[in-house]
C-alpha cells in the first residue's frame, strides 16, 4: 500500500518512521517484533495534543494500537511500539489528536492553586468527565469510576484541592490512558509493513564445506576422497549441540574442470584438486544439480531431514555464475559477455582473476535468465531448502532481485533470503530496501571502540527497519586482521559482540579451532577451502573452549529475547578507551515470557591486556531502580549495581560480561 498525498490534518502528523522512500518500499517487522514508530506531532496554540500508533492488518481492519510517548520534550517526537502476530502484507499509521483532558488537568492545576475561576474550572472538568464516561467504546468498570469523579467535582461540601485530587486520582488517570477523550482525530497516510517469520530477524548460521566433512586422503591411492553429503549429516548434532538454528551450504553443484584453479586460488591444479565449488556447471549439470563426489538428491533429502530432527533448516548458497562447462554457455550463449576476440569474459576483481568463472550478462535476456532462476530456485525449495545466502548479488540488476524475490515471497513467504553485498552503502541498502531479507554488513570490519558503538546505533537505528545485519566475524573468504593477530581471545571477543550486537549471527566452519592464518599479503585464511579439502580434527576445539563459549552464547540468546530483537540497543559509556558496553531491553508488554529482559554486555576490546573502568549506565531509562543484581550468564556470578559499576576484563581468563540485569 503505498501512502497517497492528502491535506493535512488539524492535528499535524509529520516525519513518520519507519518509511522507507516515501513509502515506496515497505518497511519490516517478523512475528513478535515490538517495532518502533515515530512521529511529529503538534497543533496551533497551547492546548495539549497526543497521538496513537495503529497497526493495520493485512485484511485492511485495525488489529491493535499504541499511546504514543514524547521522546524529545520539546521537539514534539512520539514513539509507540507495535507488534504483528502473523505473517503477511501489513500497514501502519499515526494518529495526533487533541487531548481536552490533559489540557484541563494543565489549566485546572495551576487556577485552582492560583484561586481562579475555581468553580468554573470544577465544572469544566465534570462535563469532560460525564462525556469521557457515556461513550459506548468506555468498559463500564472505568465509566463507574468517572462518574464518581464527577460527582466529587460536584460536591460543595469538599474543598477546592480536595474536589481536584478525586479528578486528579491514579483510577482516574489509568481509565483516560485505556480510553482517551479524543478531539479533533488526524490521521497520518497508510505506510506499508511486510512482516516475515521470526527467522528474516533473528537466528544463528554454521557455514560448513560439506566436501571437507569426512574427506580424507587415501595414501596407498596417492588421492583424496571426498566427503559425500551423507558424511556431512554426521557433523549435524555438533553443530546442533552449539545451538545454532541454520547450517548453511557452500554450492553444491557440479563443478567445471576448464580453468580449475588449484591451491589458493592457483592457475596450476594437481591431480585430485576439487576446484572451486563456485565454478559451476559440467556434464553433470549445473545450478539444478548435485555434485556426483557428493551424493544424489536422496542424500541431499536425508541432510536436510537431519537436520529438520535437530531443529535447524537448510540454507543453500546461491551463486550467479557459471564453469565454462556449464550447460547454460552452449544452451545459451547470449547470457554471457562476449569480448571483441569472440572469448567469454570471465570474472575479474582486480587484482583478484577468476578464470574459472563466467558472470552471467543479463542485458541480452533479462526474462530468460530470470525464469531460468527461478525454476532452480523452486527445484531446491521443492527438496527442503528454506534460505538462501546469496553470493555477491550487488552485481546483478536490481530490478531482477526485486522481482525474484517479491515472486518467490508470493508462493513460499516462508523463503529467507540473506544478501552477501560488501559493497557501497546505498547498493547495500537498496538490495534491503527491494526484499532481501538479511545482509552482511562491515562489522568484520569495525575494530576501535568508537567505530563500534557507532556502528551498533547505526545498524539498530532507523535502517533497521529495512537493512537486518547479519554479523559474521570470519567467512570463507575473510580473514580480518584483528582476528589474524590476536588468537583464541581475539576469536572470544568477536563471538561476543557477533552474537549479542545483532539478532543474527553466523561463523564459518573452523572458527572453534581459531584459524587464523592467513595467506601472507591478504585478509583470507592460507589453504583456503575454497580450493581444497579441509577435514579438521574437531575434538582440538575442546582445550580452546571456543566451542563451549559458542554454545553458551547461542543458549543466551534463546533465553533472552532482548538479544532477538534490533531495535532496542543503547550504548552506555564507560571509561576505557577499549571497553564497549551497550544493553538490550525488552519490556513486559512486549516480551513473549511477559517479563522485562534486560541484558547489559561489556566487552574488552584488547586481547592482550586486561583493562578496568566504570560503566554509565541509564537504569532509569531501562525501567530498572537505582540498584539491580547484574549476573553474569556466562559464568552465573551475580553483583549489586548501581548506575556507575566497575569493571574489570582479563582477556586470558574472562573478555566480557555478558550480565542479566534485574531489581533484587
Amino acid at each position: 500500500m503505498t501512502p497517497t498525498h492528502a491535506p493535512i490534518g488539524r492535528i499535524p502528523v509529520v516525519d513518520v518512521a519507519p518509511v522507507a522512500e516515501a513509502g515506496r518500499f515497505p518497511a519490516k517487522a517478523v512475528v513478535g517484533e515490538a517495532f518502533p514508530v515515530h512521529a511529529t506531532v503538534f497543533r496551533e496554540g497551547h492546548d495539549a495534543v497526543a497521538a496513537t500508533a495503529v497497526l493495520v492488518a493485512p485484511d485492511g481492519t485495525d488489529h491493535s494500537s499504541a499511546p504514543m510517548v514524547d521522546i524529545a520534550p520539546g521537539l514534539d517526537r512520539y514513539e509507540a511500539r507495535l507488534v504483528p502476530d502473523r505473517v503477511g502484507r501489513w500497514s501502519f499509521r499515526v494518529e495526533g489528536w487533541s487531548d481536552p483532558w490533559a489540557t484541563w488537568v494543565h489549566d485546572a492545576t495551576i487556577k485552582i492553586a492560583a484561586g481562579i475561576d475555581v468553580e468554573l474550572m470544577l465544572a469544566e472538568g465534570a462535563i469532560l468527565l460525564a462525556r469521557a464516561a457515556a461513550r459506548e467504546t468506555m468498559p463500564v468498570e472505568d465509566a463507574a469510576t468517572l462518574r464518581y469523579a464527577e460527582a466529587r467535582l460536584h460536591d460543595i461540601h469538599l474543598s477546592p484541592e480536595q474536589r481536584l485530587d478525586a479528578a486528579l486520582a491514579d483510577r482516574v488517570r489509568s481509565a483516560l490512558a485505556r480510553t482517551p477523550l479524543r478531539d479533533q482525530v488526524s490521521a497520518s497516510p497508510h505506510y506499508p509493513l511486510v512482516v516475515e517469520r521470526t527467522l528474516a530477524l533473528a537466528g544463528s548460521w554454521y557455514e560448513l564445506f560439506p566436501r571437507s566433512h569426512g574427506a580424507r586422503y587415501d595414501e596407498y591411492a596417492g588421492r583424496w576422497i571426498s566427503g559425500t553429503l551423507r558424511t556431512a549429516a554426521d557433523e549435524l548434532p555438533r553443530i546442533a549441540g552449539m545451538g545454532f538454528d541454520v547450517v548453511y551450504l557452500t554450492p553444491i553443484h557440479p563443478i567445471g574442470s576448464s580453468n580449475r584453479k588449484g591451491r589458493n586460488n592457483s592457475l596450476l591444479t594437481e591431480p585430485g584438486d576439487p576446484g572451486s565449488p563456485y565454478a559451476i556447471g559440467s556434464a553433470d549439470g549445473g545450478h539444478d544439480a548435485i555434485e556426483p563426489t557428493l551424493g544424489t538428491f536422496d542424500d541431499f533429502d536425508a541432510f536436510v531431514a537431519r537436520a529438520r530432527e535437530l531443529r535447524m533448516e537448510v540454507a543453500l548458497d546461491l551463486a550467479l555464475q557459471c564453469s565454462p562447462d556449464h550447460p547454460w554457455v552452449t544452451e545459451h550463449p547470449e547470457w554471457f559477455t562476449t569480448r571483441a576476440d569472440g572469448t567469454i569474459a570471465y570474472a575479474e576483481n582486480p587484482p583478484k582473476k577468476y578464470q574459472d568463472i563466467y558472470p552471467l550478462n543479463f542485458d541480452n535476456d533479462p526474462a530468460g535468465i530470470a525464469a531460468e532462476i527461478r525454476r532452480v530456485l523452486q527445484v531446491w525449495i521443492d527438496h527442503g531448502v528454506t534460505l538462501f545466502r546469496v553470493d555477491n548479488p550487488h552485481t546483478k540488476p536490481l530490478d531482477f532481485w526485486q522481482w525474484l524475490l517479491a515472486d518467490v515471497a508470493k508462493d513460499h513467504p516462508e523463503v529467507i533470503f540473506l544478501s552477501e553485498a560488501f559493497t557501497r552503502p546505498a547498493m547495500m541498502a537498496t538490495l534491503a530496501k527491494i526484499g532481501f531479507h538479511q545482509s552482511y554488513t562491515y562489522f568484520t570490519w569495525r575494530n576501535e571502540k568508537e567505530e563500534i558503538e557507532e556502528y551498533l546505533e547505526e545498524v539498530s537505528g532507523e535502517s533497521g527497519a529495512w537493512m537486518r545485519p547479519s554479523f559474521w566475524p570470519t567467512t570463507h573468504d575473510i580473514l580480518p586482521p584483528y582476528l589474524q593477530a590476536s588468537g583464541g581471545r581475539g576469536f572470544a571477543v568477536r563471538a561476543v559482540l557477533a552474537a549479542t550486537g545483532s539478532p543474527t549471527w553466523g561463523i564459518y566452519s573452523g572458527y572453534e579451532l581459531v584459524e587464523n592464518v592467513p595467506r601472507p599479503g591478504v585478509e583470507e585464511q592460507i589453504d583456503n577451502e575454497k580450493y581444497e579439502f579441509k577435514p579438521r580434527d574437531w575434538s582440538q576445539a575442546e582445550h580452546l573452549g571456543i566451542a563451549l563459549l559458542l554454545g553458551n552464547l547461542n543458549a543466551i540468546r534463546r533465553g533472552h529475547p532482548a538479544l532477538r530483537q534490533l531495535r532496542n540497543l543503547r550504548v552506555h559509556p564507560t571509561s576505557d578507551d577499549a571497553t564497549v558496553a551497550f544493553s538490550k531491553h525488552l519490556s513486559a508488554e512486549h516480551s513473549p515470557t511477559g517479563r522485562a529482559d534486560t541484558v547489559l554486555v561489556v566487552v574488552n576490546l584488547d586481547p592482550w591486556n586486561t583493562r578496568a573502568g566504570t560503566v554509565e549506565i541509564d537504569l532509569a531509562g531501562l525501567g530498572l531502580p537505582e540498584q539491580v543484581t547484574a549476573r553474569d550468564l556466562l559464568t552465573h556470578e551475580e553483583w549489586t549495581w548501581g548506575s556507575t559499576a566497575f569493571v574489570r576484563l582479563d582477556p586470558a581468563e574472562r573478555p566480557a560480561h555478558v550480565l542479566a540485569l534485574e531489581a533484587p
